[in-house]
């Protein structure tokens, strides 16, 4: 029998972020990164209210683009 790796943290959103809002990760991770230096809650913020992510949505993908950097 096959055992599949749990995927845990930030990503774990992410099957459920591109299935809601219709983009992949890499689209996320490229708005982030032209948005500029900005801090984790300005980045989630960003995400909330000029592309309408919920609060935990936007906070994977910040969080996750934030460790990568």
């Amino acid at each position: 029998m096959a055992t599949q790796e749990v995927v845990k943290g930030p990503a774990s959103y992410f099957p459920s972020i591109e299935k809601t809002y219709g983009k992949p990760i890499a689209h996320w991770m490229q708005v982030l990164a032209q948005a500029g230096p900005l801090k984790h809650m300005e980045l989630v913020s960003l995400l909330k209210t000029e592309h309408q992510l919920g609060h935990g949505h936007a906070n994977a993908l910040v969080a996750w683009f934030l460790a990568r950097k």
